[in-house]
């Protein structure tokens, strides 16, 4: 009995001491791995190709860097200057003195034996630029006095624009006449008497007024009435 108890014993105490060894043979690595695999992922860390976050971009109205003082760009990009005085209105206007003008029959006119038309050159006789506007104001010119003038009713054509002269430069304007028809001293289709002026008085908006005469004859019209241009850079015939 005493036998059989002591061996029930010592089979325990074996069992035992087999635990315990099995326990201790177990390395910390197998059990800190499976701390490991249970664990989550660093929310801290980031991937060192990472790029860096964007620098805010400008506000919408902002301009372009170096654009300051620019006009607004068109569809195509380029850069729209803003409305500038041309050098015709920085010029001062030609004075009467600064202002020679002299006239000469022109080679387009109506049909008819009179003058037709007439072509007058403004030359810019100063030192220095100036500017010649408007249309002109005509009239045979009197004998002895501008009393003695006779006006002429001017119907303007064309739009006026500012022309400048620089020394020695030169504008032109175009008048047409009612025309002179017949041969001898002639007739008016109106019924009216032909007039006949040796000279023309043509003044210009503050230029003054000029007395012309024809290179080739006088001035033979109908009516009083004339068609005149706007002084124009454009030289016409």
């Amino acid at each position: 009995m005493h036998h059989r108890t002591a061996i029930r014993l010592a089979a325990s105490a074996t069992a035992v001491i087999a635990a315990v060894l099995s326990l201790t043979a177990c390395g910390p690595d197998e059990v800190d791995g499976a701390g490991k695999t249970s664990s989550p992922a660093p929310t801290s860390a980031a991937p060192s190709s990472a790029a860096p976050a964007s620098a805010s971009p400008a506000p919408t109205g902002a301009p372009a860097s170096g654009s300051a003082g620019r006009g607004a760009p068109t569809a195509s990009g380029a850069p729209v200057s803003p409305a500038s005085d041309t050098s015709a209105r920085t010029a001062p206007a030609c004075s009467a003195s600064a202002v020679e003008a002299t006239a000469r029959q022109a080679a387009h006119r109506p049909d008819g034996t009179g003058t037709g038309a007439a072509v007058v050159e403004f030359t810019n006789v100063s030192g220095h630029a100036c500017v010649l506007r408007g249309h002109p104001t005509v009239a045979g010119a009197g004998n002895g006095s501008p009393e003695h003038n006779s006006p002429l009713k001017v119907t303007p054509t064309g739009l006026a624009s500012p022309v400048r002269l620089s020394p020695g430069g030169k504008a032109w304007v175009k008048l047409t006449f009612v025309q002179v028809q017949g041969e001898g001293d002639g007739y008016c289709a109106s019924g009216a008497k032909p007039a006949v002026y040796p000279t023309l008085v043509v003044g210009l908006p503050g230029a003054g007024a000029h007395q012309v005469a024809l290179s080739d004859g006088e001035f033979a019209e109908c009516d009083n009435t004339v068609t005149a241009t706007a002084v124009s850079a454009a030289k016409p015939s």
